[in-house]
């Protein structure tokens, strides 16, 4: 039997962490591409140090004449998100940094493994993706990191609305929660560390500057008299972002997916596109954990799929219930294939992938958030539920 009463941690990066600027450079540009063209092929990497950023990877587009044009385009978009994220130190300025643009055309033998000689779209690349879900709050995701999530974007919600202007954009947080009988119930440590304006200002300062919103954000009964507090603990911290701490697309893979609370396949998400099954697959067996417990089928969720490059159809879909569920995880494996498609082109379909809806995933989780109008977070619907109720 596993454990009912334990302690968990986990942590979140805002959207000036240096990985994550990256990953949001990433994600816009992706978004911009397929804005022009739907279907195109996109894997992009940003590098990010001191007054400068570097973008790399590869485009494949229906019309390579039209490359060009878009390389052009590539320096404002990267500025942008600079600006967005309130980038205006000395030496990292998003009207200043240096911006260099190595992305180039997509290796012909990865795109004709992706279109398939039969004309049907195999996978991207092989790999293992993991979906996880549990009743635990609301979102259907583990508490420590959705909070974790929550803390971190209404503090940025604060920086940007003036509200707090001694605030700066990069910032982490943690947080271990008390489980009893298998859930949530108190914070034994909170971990925040943002970067902020002056130098005069102490770790007391600044605890009293976010103290509110932390409260603001977490269960009122989960802080108790006990609860440590732990805000900017190595004191000040006014050099923060790419000139602090050099920053990478795709290094904070845990932070993006359930906070180390499920397995991780491997892959990073951000900056590339629906076709290749790292993010579209991790994607889908997020929707399907979360329509299992959305079900009642069970009240945690583990899905398993597996690819190889080049196939379409799945090598392998696994679930496990972790003993919580009323059904056999093998019914649930069965039904599955039964209720969607889970080749690469079946995914796009169904979540409506081909469109520009990255760029917002790039901080702040890209699971565990409410599903928009324009389709973004489609993967977080719970409209599947009946349907595999049905099949079962």
């Amino acid at each position: 039997m596993s454990r009912q009463s334990y302690y968990f941690t986990s942590e979140s990066v805002s959207e000036g962490h240096p990985d994550k600027v990256c990953d949001r450079i990433s994600d816009a540009i992706l978004d911009a591409l397929l804005a022009e063209e739907p279907l195109a092929r996109v894997a992009c990497e940003t590098f990010a140090t001191t007054d400068r950023v570097v973008i790399g990877g590869e485009v494949g587009l229906a019309d390579q004449a039209k490359l060009k044009d878009y390389m052009q385009r590539i320096p404002d978009i990267a500025r942008a998100c600079i600006k967005d994220i309130g980038y205006e130190q000395d030496k990292f300025h998003h009207a200043t940094c240096e911006i260099t643009n190595l992305l180039h055309e997509q290796s012909a033998h990865i795109a004709q493994g992706v279109t398939g000689e039969r004309g049907d779209e195999g996978a991207g690349d092989q790999g293992i993706m993991f979906g996880y879900a549990t009743n635990e709050t609301e979102a259907l995701m583990p508490a420590p990191i959705q909070f974790s999530h929550q803390i971190l974007k209404r503090l940025a919600e604060a920086r940007k609305s003036g509200s707090e202007p001694m605030l700066g954009p990069d910032a982490k947080s943690q947080l271990t929660v008390r489980y009893e009988n298998g859930k949530p119930v108190g914070v034994t440590q909170i971990v925040l560390s943002t970067q902020h304006t002056d130098e005069g200002q102490t770790s007391e300062d600044i605890r009293r500057i976010v103290e509110p919103y932390i409260r603001e954000v977490l269960p009122a009964d989960w802080i108790l008299p006990e609860t440590e507090w732990w805000v900017n603990p190595t004191g000040t911290f006014v050099i923060g972002g790419p000139d602090g701490d050099a920053g990478l697309t795709g290094r904070k893979i845990i932070v993006d997916t359930y906070g180390g609370a499920a397995p991780h396949g491997g892959g990073a998400f951000s900056g590339k596109d629906p076709s290749k099954v790292d993010r579209s697959a991790a994607y889908v067996a997020r929707y399907l954990a979360k329509n299992v417990v959305a079900a009642g089928l069970a009240e945690r969720c583990t899905i398993q799929l597996s690819y190889a490059i080049g196939v379409a159809k799945p090598l392998s879909i696994y679930c496990d219930t972790h003993g919580t569920g009323g059904v056999d995880p093998a019914a649930i494996e069965a039904a599955i294939p039964k209720v969607i498609d889970l080749t690469p082109r079946g995914i796009r379909t169904h979540l409506d992938l081909n469109k520009p809806i990255y760029e917002r995933t790039a901080a702040y989780g890209h699971f565990g958030r409410e599903p928009e109008a324009d389709g973004g977070f489609s993967w977080e619907r719970t409209d599947l539920a009946e349907a595999l109720k049905s099949e079962i």
